[in-house]
């Protein structure tokens, strides 16, 4: 640069940024929400912060558990308001979230809060509802057992326009009888849906729709990616995970036992469907049929070490200053994959797909 010419700083330069990102020509994007209760935050962060490129196009979102809500939320917030409507949209239902949880009986001890930690794992009320979750059905607690969540979700979202909108939706939720997961789509859902998605089954009763009885969808499809392939243009999947495939740890106490012990099986059928991908892209012939669609799946993965380091029972902590601090974990991690990334979405997958062939 010639030593006359000023190098732009300060709003010069945030609008060259702008610039370049609003002439990037868009890209289709599904997106693949994984569940994690309170966790989901984080996810809120990777939202907020995608929102920010006008270059990425979403197309549509399969979610399961609170990536379902959070699915849910961000499609109806763009049909009202755009991107500035969806992000609008986020934040008031979290904070929903928050203040519906601000006379819980799940809340940090005065010294996790002093030394700065989000567990649960001392309040005297997680650890009886821990245990009474072992030996006492939800079904045995009569009413008690209503999901709050349901008031806060009629309230964010009407479900008759969300039927019509642009985005399409794909929310599993696990059929007790069957144990077969169901994927339903965006003219099917209502909040009925969203929490049978998220309905944990040692803390609420099953939720029944068409007269047949769901439980979580993470059992079934954490998320379910089929109908992304199926049903969608885009060959581009960001996979927003929460819960970690690879621990370096081994689990010792019995509550370390017991979350990893359901990390794994929420995982295993996310893990079942990329390995096909996997595999589909070793022998598929191009242009020959669903085969190929498959193969072509470029999947691209968001996540945190920091989610690592968090109990499971910080999983129902819904204090503002800790989703805050979680949605702000997120929008890093997105902007960091951004930073390494943006030049590969279109174009290759830039999770290792063939490594995960390496576990069979």
């Amino acid at each position: 640069m010639p030593d006359d010419v000023a190098a732009p700083t300060g709003p010069e330069l945030a609008g060259k940024v702008r610039s370049r990102r609003a002439s990037r020509k868009p890209v289709l994007v599904d997106l693949a929400l994984q569940g994690g209760g309170s966790h989901g935050a984080f996810t809120w962060g990777v939202l907020d912060r995608l929102l920010d490129e006008p270059w990425v196009e979403v197309e549509g979102i399969s979610g399961t558990s609170a990536g379902a809500m959070n699915a849910a939320v961000f499609a109806y917030g763009m049909i009202g308001g755009g991107r500035e409507g969806a992000r609008a949209a986020l934040e008031d239902f979290w904070r929903r979230v928050s203040r519906a949880a601000t006379f819980s009986p799940f809340q940090r001890t005065p010294l996790d809060r002093m030394l700065g930690r989000w567990s649960l794992d001392f309040s005297p009320m997680y650890i009886a509802a821990d245990l009474m979750a072992r030996l006492v059905s939800p079904y045995a607690l009569g009413g008690a057992g209503t999901n709050p969540l349901r008031d806060i979700l009629n309230e964010t979202i009407d479900f008759e326009r969300l039927a019509s909108g642009p985005i399409k939706l794909f929310v599993t939720a696990t059929n007790v009888r069957t144990g077969r997961g169901r994927v339903f789509r965006s003219p099917d859902i209502t909040a009925d849906v969203l929490l049978a998605s998220a309905c944990l089954p040692t803390m609420f009763q099953a939720v029944h729709i068409d007269g047949e009885p769901y439980w979580d969808g993470g059992y079934s499809g954490n998320p379910t990616i089929t109908p992304l392939v199926r049903e969608c243009q885009s060959s581009d999947t960001f996979l927003v995970q929460i819960n970690p495939i690879v621990r370096t740890d081994d689990p010792r106490t019995a509550q370390e036992i017991h979350n990893r012990v359901n990390e794994v099986s929420f995982n295993a059928t996310l893990l079942k469907e990329l390995k096909m991908i996997a595999l589909l892209r070793q022998v598929a012939d191009p242009g020959r049929g669903e085969c190929c669609q498959w193969a072509q799946m470029r999947i691209h993965r968001i996540r945190s070490d920091m989610l690592e380091t968090l109990g499971a029972s910080s999983k129902l902590n819904a204090e503002w200053e800790f989703l805050t601090m979680l949605r702000d974990e997120g929008r890093r991690a997105a902007g960091e994959f951004g930073a390494m990334h943006k030049d590969d979405i279109g174009v290759r997958s830039t999770l290792d797909l063939d490594s995960l062939l390496e576990m069979v």
